[in-house]
């Protein structure tokens, strides 16, 4: 690891003392071994002139919620120095008023709340304070002869700190531990499954500080550890076992989640580990990990449901061993997941949730695989990660989240997606939460979604290989399938039947329904394992009032809706539900030409302003109007409706 210090990048922020604790804060959060995910803190010691005159002297320290990568000055929470120092003093001090003390003890209310580590900075007599998750020490203070090693690389130069639970009790352990002692003789403090402090009254020294003793322990697990080969390719993935996984995955959280599928180098060789049941389920990589993680994960064997239903078991008796009269069981689904033979599995319900897992999962795994080289990898007891799972000032961190959107977790995809109606709906299911794959023939669906959770999938839907990977795709990227709107439509030029030319025709059917047929055929064998599955088609007002001249367009839309019909009758049994919606006249819809459009006023005799507003209600319908309608049918409200055609037409008087 090396100093990342420019002088140059650290003026640009400020040389004044908050400045550089912003920019070498920053340069912590950029490297992930260090910190991941809102891991680590720091500090920095600095006066205060407050609104009498008089100077304060303040510890400004990390403020919950915030992350050293992009922390800013406001991220930093002020709190009066020798109220924290004076709580050091107190014997005892229960987490609640902790938290208060420290609240009540900040100089700007409106701050965030002070790291639970504030403490502990305070006591450090130093102006500047930094504390990373260095992967590399805590890699070797999780092996059996991890104290030898310690000592090894450190020597005398560190102070070792066994664990203990992190805020005041952790505070008021290092207070005593170094009454009396000369802090000029350590550059750093170990925490035994913690990580690493280091100080110094200069921002750069101490940061750099940081750098030098986590590059020794670095090169300690380079100079012993081992280097596999990859296998050549990776494991082909079973989708509809992968759609299994999920459905199982969600039964335990109580919600939608989405599945990530790993199929790094490490982590299938990990998944392909002969001992793999005994080291994948000794602990994280340190406790400040389990809130995001659970303790260990799920091993997916043939049968998920089972995997996840003896998970929950476990994770039941756990509760049971070490829990207490005033707690509440938190939910027993695992965070991640190993699938021997294929890779490791995030269980997320949303992307971002996905990606922290993920990412932790990582280091987590190249952990356990060079401690194993070391002697063995020795994670935290159950009973300290318990208490960390469990503690009050983690689970505030998680009650902050508030309530998910509606369709967090579910999987949608969408045909037709890059124009009128379809990319309404993309947009109205990304919205509330949803992941879409926005499926269109036309390349400019790909600048059209530029969000995560949106996967574009450029596809002819009218040959069936395409629809077939589409599909797969979508429940490869994302763990499986819940909703189909299958809206791809075309809206051929006017050609009475007399006159019909065979390649309008042929074109039409070809895009209007039998594309339907093959995406209903290809997702019907996943759609069983999805949450509330169901399908919307868009159909027409044509169905019910066709039009003369539209026989092109009329008679595949009829189609549809009975293909839609029959589709009700045949998954039903699965908990499949199909849905046909009739709009009319959306008029902002890549089907609505200028030319289109003045010709179907003209066939019935009105300007084209008249014929927008042809509807008992004389209001116009847009595209948005028809994407509220398809997200209420694939909602709860619809949850007991299936076979059913909706209108969504202003009222057609030759309809009702």
């Amino acid at each position: 690891m090396k100093s990342l210090w420019n002088d140059k990048d650290a003026k640009k922020i400020g040389d004044d003392d908050l400045g550089l604790r912003v920019y070498t804060s920053r340069l912590l959060g950029a490297e992930p071994s260090l910190v991941l995910h809102g891991g680590g803190n720091t500090s920095v010691k600095s006066g205060h002139r407050n609104i009498y005159g008089e100077e304060d002297e303040v510890l400004y320290v990390k403020g919950s919620g915030w992350d050293l990568a992009t922390i800013e000055k406001p991220g930093f929470a002020p709190v009066r120095l020798d109220e924290l120092r004076r709580m050091a003093e107190l014997r005892e001090l229960d987490d609640t008023t902790m938290v208060k003390l420290q609240r009540a003890a900040m100089t700007d209310p409106y701050a965030p709340n002070p790291s639970v580590e504030a403490i502990l900075h305070a006591i450090i007599p130093y102006k500047f304070v930094d504390h990373t998750h260095a992967d590399a020490v805590v890699t070797l203070t999780n092996t059996p002869r991890g104290k030898k090693i310690i000592k090894e690389i450190y020597g005398d130069t560190v102070l070792v700190v066994p664990y203990v639970m992190p805020g005041f009790i952790l505070a008021r352990t290092i207070y005593e531990m170094t009454d009396g002692m000369d802090w000029s003789s350590i550059d750093g403090i170990i925490l035994w499954s913690h990580g690493v402090f280091t100080f110094a009254d200069d921002a750069r020294r101490s940061y750099e500080q940081m750098i030098r003793l986590v590059s020794k322990a670095e090169d300690y697990l380079k100079a012993h550890g081992k280097t596999e080969k990859a296998k050549a390719g990776r494991p082909k993935v079973d989708l509809n076992q992968l759609a299994r996984i999920r459905k199982a995955a969600c039964v335990y959280r109580e919600r939608p989640v989405l599945v990530q599928v790993d199929q790094s180098p490490d982590q299938v060789r990990f998944a392909d580990r002969p001992d793999l049941r005994k080291i994948s389920q000794r602990g994280p990589l340190t406790p400040d990990h389990i809130i995001r993680t659970k303790r260990v994960p799920v091993i997916v064997g043939a049968d998920p449901q089972a995997a996840f239903d003896k998970y929950a078991v476990d994770y039941r008796d756990y509760f049971n061993e070490f829990g207490n009269a005033g707690l509440s069981c938190l939910d027993r689904a695992p965070r991640w997941g190993v699938w021997p033979g294929v890779g490791t599995l995030a269980f997320g319900t949303s992307l971002k949730e996905n990606g922290i897992i993920t990412d932790i999962k990582r280091h987590t795994v190249a952990a356990i695989t060079v401690a194993e080289e070391l002697g063995g990898w020795r994670a935290l007891g159950p009973k300290d990660l318990f208490d960390i799972e469990y503690w009050e000032l983690e689970q505030a961190k998680l009650k902050k989240a508030g309530a998910p959107p509606p369709f967090q977790g579910r999987v949608v995809l969408v045909t037709g997606a890059a124009s009128g109606i379809g990319k309404a709906c993309v947009d109205a299911f990304a919205a509330r939460g949803a992941a879409v794959a926005a499926v269109d023939i036309n390349p400019k669906v790909h600048s059209l979604f530029d969000q995560p959770a949106v996967l574009p999938v450029i596809t002819d839907v009218t040959e069936e290989g395409a629809v077939k990977k589409a599909v797969e795709q979508t429940v490869a990227t994302f763990g499986g399938l819940d909703i189909v709107v299958s809206n791809a439509g075309i809206f051929p030029a006017g050609e009475r039947l007399a006159e019909m030319n065979a390649k309008t025709w042929e074109k039409s059917l070809a895009v209007n329904l039998t594309s339907h047929q093959l995406l209903i055929k290809h997702a019907a064998e996943f759609l069983p394992y999805g949450i509330n599955p169901n399908i919307v088609i868009i159909a027409s007002k044509n169905v019910p009032a066709p039009g003369p001249g539209a026989g092109a367009y009329s008679v595949p839309k009829a189609g549809l809706t009975q293909l839609g019909r029959v589709a009700a009758l045949e998954l039903a049994g699965a908990g499949v539900r199909v849905n046909m919606l009739h709009p009319n006249a959306v008029f902002d819809t890549s089907i609505w030409t200028e030319d289109v459009l003045e010709k179907r006023a003209a066939s019935y005799g009105l300007t084209v302003e008249e014929y927008k507003k042809s509807n008992l209600l004389q209001t116009e319908i847009t595209s948005h109007d028809v994407a509220d309608l398809v997200v209420a049918v694939a909602g709860p409200a619809f949850a007991k409706t299936t076979g059913a055609q909706i209108p969504v037409d202003g009222g057609n008087e030759r309809v009702i």
